[in-house]
C-alpha cells in the first residue's frame, strides 16, 4: 500500500511560509501560469533543479495553433479527435483549439520570438495535422527560446519568487482541500509553505524507461504527490513513445523532431528502403504510435536496432537553416544530417495520462490544480497530436489564474501529524533499483503488452514497495518512491485496458473496441481502479 506521505509529518513541528499561490514545477506550464498569476498575487515557483531545467527547454518543433487563413479550429479540433482515438474530451478539445491563438500572442508578449518569412509567421506541419501550424522558433529550438523567454520575464517580476534545487515531497490535504506543500531545502530542512492555490506544473515521468527523449528531472513527482493526496489520476497506460529518437553508440538518446518528417524526410528500414506505405496511408506523417510500431516490426524483421531517418533530398541550407540545432548535435557524434541517413529508434517521449483536472484546470481536491503534462484535461485522449502540448499548458494555465481569483481566502490551518514506523534507509543503491525499474517498463509495458508481461512486470514493481517503509531524505530516493508509484499506476491501467487504442498496444487484444472500452481509466489511492465513460459522440 502505498502511504498517505513520504515522510513522517509533523506540521506543528515545522517552520510556515505563507504564500498566495504555489507553483510545483517550471517548463512553459509553471513560467506561464505564474507569470499570469502574478498580476494579483504573490507567487512562489518551487523547482528541484532550475527554470531552465524542463521538459520544454527540449521541445523542437513548436507549438500548434491556428494562424494560417488556409486553416481553421474546426481542422485543428478535427485532427485532435482523430489523434485521440475517441478518447478526447470534446469540450477540452473545443477549449484547446480556439483559445490557443490567444495564448500563443500571450507568449509573444511576453518575448518570445516565433521565426517568421516575409512578415509572417512560418508555420510547419507535422505527424497526423492537415494543415500547417506548427510555430516555431530559431528553427528547431523552440521550447528554449519559450523558456528563455518566460525565465527572464519570471525572474525580473517582484510578484514572483524561486526557489531552485528545492524538492516538494508532499501535499498537505485537510477535509478535501489542498492547503500547501511540505517542501525539502537543499539543505535537507523542512518546511510547511501555506497558500491560497498550489498549481502542479511539474512535468511527467519521462524517467519511467531506460530509453526516453526526456530530461533527468521527469520523474512523475506531481503524478505521485497527487495520488497520495487523493487526487483522481487518469488514462496512465497511454505512453507516447516518439518514433525517431537517435540511436548511435555513444551518443545518449536525443530527439529527431517530427518537424524534419513534417519537411520532406523519409525513413528507411536497413535495406535502405521506404516501409511506411505498408502500414499507413499518411507515411511518415502518420500518428506517433503507428510510426512508432511500424519501426519496432522493421527492426524485428531485418534484425537490427534500429531504422534511418533520411532527409539528404533536400538543400544542405534548408536543412541547416531549419534544424540548426538538430544538426550541430548530430555532427558531434559524426553524423551529418545533410549528407548521412541517421539512426534512430523510438524512445519515451510523453504521458497522455495524468491528474485528472476539470476545464479549469482544478483536480478532485478544492485548491489543487494541474497544468502541462501531468495533468489530464482530456485534450490528448489516447494519443497526443504533436505540438499540442504546449498549446494546452498556456490555454489551460490562463483558466486556472481565472478560477484562483474566484477562490476565498484560505482558512484552514491544518494540525496533521502523521507517523509510522519506518526502518532505516534502503541498503540497495537508489541508482541500481532506478535502472531495474526502467528495464522492467521497457520489457513489459513498453510499445507492445501483453497481459501475461504486464502481470510480470507489475508484481517485479511491488517488490520494491517496501521503499515506502523506510526513512527517506535525498531527493533521489523521494525520486524513485514517485516513479514507483507511476510505474504501478501505469502497468495497472494497461492491465485493466483489454484492447488497442492509441498509444495502448495489446498484442492479446489487438484491436479497438468503442463499445465496452470507449472510456477512460480511473486509478484514486483508497477507491483503486474505476472506469470513467465517455458520453460525447
Amino acid at each position: 500500500m502505498i502511504p498517505r506521505y513520504l515522510v513522517d509529518v509533523e506540521l506543528d513541528q515545522l517552520p510556515v511560509l505563507e504564500t498566495d499561490v504555489i507553483v510545483i514545477g517550471a517548463g512553459i506550464a509553471g513560467l506561464f501560469t505564474a507569470i499570469r498569476a502574478s498580476n494579483r498575487h504573490h507567487v512562489l515557483m518551487i523547482t528541484k533543479k532550475s527554470l531552465l531545467d524542463s521538459n520544454t527547454r527540449y521541445a523542437q518543433g513548436g507549438i500548434a495553433a491556428v494562424f494560417s487563413d488556409e486553416d481553421s479550429p474546426a481542422y485543428h479540433r478535427q485532427d485532435t479527435l482523430i489523434a485521440g482515438a475517441g478518447l478526447c474530451d470534446h469540450e477540452a478539445v473545443n477549449v484547446l483549439v480556439h483559445e490557443g491563438p490567444r495564448g500563443v500572442q500571450s507568449l509573444i508578449n511576453m518575448g518570445t520570438q516565433f521565426d517568421q518569412e516575409n512578415g509572417e509567421f512560418a508555420l510547419t506541419k507535422e505527424g497526423a495535422h492537415s494543415q500547417r501550424r506548427i510555430l516555431h522558433a530559431n528553427g528547431d529550438a523552440t521550447g528554449f527560446e519559450i523558456v528563455r523567454a518566460l525565465s527572464e520575464t519570471a525572474v525580473a517580476n517582484p510578484n514572483i519568487e524561486v526557489w531552485d534545487e528545492h524538492f516538494v515531497i508532499d501535499l498537505v490535504t485537510e477535509d478535501g482541500e489542498c492547503c500547501g506543500a511540505i517542501v525539502q531545502k537543499p539543505g535537507g530542512e523542512r518546511i510547511f509553505v501555506r497558500g491560497k492555490a498550489t498549481i502542479l506544473c511539474s512535468g511527467g515521468s519521462g524517467q519511467l524507461y531506460r530509453y526516453t527523449t526526456n530530461p533527468e528531472v521527469a520523474t512523475g513527482d506531481g503524478v505521485a504527490m497527487a495520488y497520495r493526496a487523493g487526487a483522481y489520476i487518469r488514462d496512465m497506460e497511454f505512453i507516447q513513445f516518439h518514433p525517431t529518437s537517435l540511436c548511435y553508440p555513444g551518443a545518449p538518446r536525443f530527439l529527431i523532431s517530427e518537424a524534419v518528417r513534417g519537411e520532406g524526410a523519409v525513413l528507411r528500414n536497413m535495406k535502405g528502403e521506404r516501409f511506411m506505405e505498408r502500414y499507413h496511408e499518411q507515411l511518415e506523417l502518420a500518428p506517433r504510435d503507428v510510426v512508432a510500431r511500424a519501426i519496432v516490426s522493421e527492426m524485428e524483421e531485418t534484425k537490427s536496432t534500429f531504422v534511418y531517418i533520411d532527409i539528404t533530398h533536400e538543400s544542405a541550407d534548408m536543412v541547416k537553416h531549419r534544424f540548426p540545432t538538430i544538426y550541430e548535435y548530430c555532427l558531434k557524434y559524426g553524423l551529418d544530417l545533410t549528407t548521412d541517413w541517421i539512426p534512430v529508434a523510438p524512445a519515451m517521449h510523453y504521458m497522455m495520462g495524468g491528474v485528472r483536472t476539470d476545464l479549469n484546470g482544478e483536480t478532485n481536491i478544492k485548491r489543487l490544480f494541474a497544468c502541462g503534462e501531468v495533468s489530464s484535461t482530456g485534450v490528448h485522449g489516447a494519443n497526443r497530436l504533436a505540438s499540442n502540448s504546449l498549446s494546452e499548458a498556456i490555454v489551460f494555465g490562463r483558466r486556472i489564474v481565472k478560477r484562483i481569483e474566484s477562490l476565498p481566502k484560505l482558512e484552514a490551518k491544518p494540525r496533521i501529524h502523521n507517523e509510522q514506523e519506518r526502518i532505516s534507509a534502503p541498503i540497495q543503491a537508489v541508482v541500481e533499483r532506478r535502472l531495474k525499474l526502467q528495464k522492467i517498463m521497457v520489457r513489459y509495458a513498453g510499445l507492445r503488452r501483453n497481459e501475461n508481461g504486464l502481470k510480470k512486470g507489475h508484481e517485479e514493481l511491488k517488490r520494491q514497495l517496501p521503499i515506502f517503509q523506510s526513512i527517506l531524505t535525498q531527493p533521489e530516493e523521494f525520486e524513485f518512491a514517485n516513479l514507483l508509484t507511476c510505474a504501478l499506476l501505469t502497468t495497472e491501467a494497461a492491465m485493466q485496458r483489454e484492447e488497442s487504442r492509441g498509444a495502448h498496444y495489446r498484442e492479446d487484444f489487438p484491436t479497438r473496441d468503442d463499445l465496452v472500452w470507449r472510456k477512460h481509466t480511473v486509478l484514486h489511492r483508497t477507491q483503486g481502479i474505476t472506469e470513467e465513460r465517455i458520453e460525447d459522440v
